[in-house]
């Protein structure tokens, strides 16, 4: 499917979901046109004020239900400083963007880039969940990616070659930041964020909208969805209920829902962006041990985490599928915060002791 085609498809489910008070949230969709990984119920007793727009190749949508001083207009405002602040934050850590700082640094053949204090602490972020997960999670990943374009019309399997090329240029440890510049020691590396932009990004639009006295809000960038309060109800106010896509089923079912107050949801699943070639399976999430697809026993998962934790949750969601159920159990019992629901291939689903999760 061309680009301009699952844009459109993406688009009308949107617009459609809106008329039935749910709201889409586009967990990663590329050249296969697949659907979302999660949505969650609108308002019971009124519409939110809601708008979309696109960035970070996804539909992005903030719906406010209440703030104080509650008005379509001041919700409207309100939501155009976030779309905004996304824009803005797209130009700053996008490795695609010329003129970025992330664009500046992969293009810099090793020398140091002076960089926003925002991308400095994103990438601080990226070395520290490097770090925390022994290397499964990798902003460095960004030569191996180039060569798989998921969004093009009819992506290809890379040559063996060029991936192992890749991959001799993949190692966190070449990021080297001295106060506000930043080194890629390998002239051939290249920093990609996109398992963490989004998330921190919403950290940040979520900080925004509470500056702006909005008190019940879902921001959904891609498959980041964070929560602002709960859900007024007429007599007060219940939890987002958060329903998670079953795999491959392109927004028919789900496994089951999950509730959310001043809480973030992160998904991330082997069905979001991928082809077949030769009747094989090829999906967006590298293993940084290989430069191919992670080859695990998940299919999806879902981290839960507090309010302003968006970004963790994101590099976790992303690490958690590359190391499988095993691995990615322990390392979330490792953290104090987060919670976690995993999709086996075989279609179980299981669950760390703390997510609360309403089983279909």
């Amino acid at each position: 499917m061309p680009v301009s085609g699952w844009k459109q498809k993406l688009h009308k489910a949107l617009s459609a979901a809106l008329l039935t008070c749910v709201i889409i949230t586009q967990a990663g969709c590329g050249a296969n046109g697949k659907a979302p990984a999660a949505f969650f119920s609108g308002g019971a007793v009124s519409s939110p004020v809601s708008q979309e727009s696109f960035y970070f190749d996804t539909v992005c949508r903030i719906a406010v239900y209440d703030m104080e001083e509650m008005s379509e207009e001041n919700a409207k405002s309100a939501i155009r400083e976030a779309f905004g602040l996304c824009r803005d934050y797209e130009k700053l850590l996008s490795k695609t963007v010329e003129g970025s700082d992330i664009w500046n640094i992969n293009h810099a053949e090793g020398a140091p880039v002076e960089c926003d204090p925002r991308t400095l602490e994103v990438i601080g972020l990226g070395i520290r969940y490097a770090e925390i997960t022994d290397g499964a999670f990798d902003i460095t990943i960004g030569k191996a990616v180039d060569l798989w374009d998921f969004h093009a019309e009819d992506p290809k399997v890379p040559d063996a070659e060029d991936v192992a090329d890749a991959m001799e240029h993949v190692d966190y440890h070449m990021i080297h930041m001295d106060g506000s510049a930043v080194t890629l020691e390998d002239p051939e590396g290249e920093i990609d964020l996109g398992g963490i932009a989004k998330g921190y990004i919403a950290d940040r639009a979520a900080e925004l909208l509470r500056e702006k006295k909005v008190t019940s809000a879902v921001i959904s960038l891609g498959g980041n969805i964070e929560c602002i309060g709960a859900k007024p109800d007429g007599k007060g106010s219940t939890p987002f209920r958060i329903g998670i896509e079953a795999p491959y089923s392109d927004m028919t079912k789900v496994v089951g829902v999950s509730e959310a107050e001043n809480a973030t949801l992160v998904t991330s699943g082997v069905y979001e962006r991928f082809f077949v070639s030769d009747g094989k399976e090829y999906h967006h999430i590298l293993d940084v041990k290989t430069g191919y697809p992670a080859d695990t026993d998940i299919l999806g998962v879902t981290i839960l985490g507090e309010e302003g934790h968006s970004a963790d949750c994101d590099a976790l969601s992303t690490s958690c599928l590359i190391l499988g159920v095993e691995k990615a159990t322990e390392l979330i019992g490792s953290l104090d915060g987060y919670e976690a629901l995993f999709i086996d291939r075989d279609g179980n689903l299981s669950r760390t002791d703390g997510m609360i999760f309403e089983e279909n």
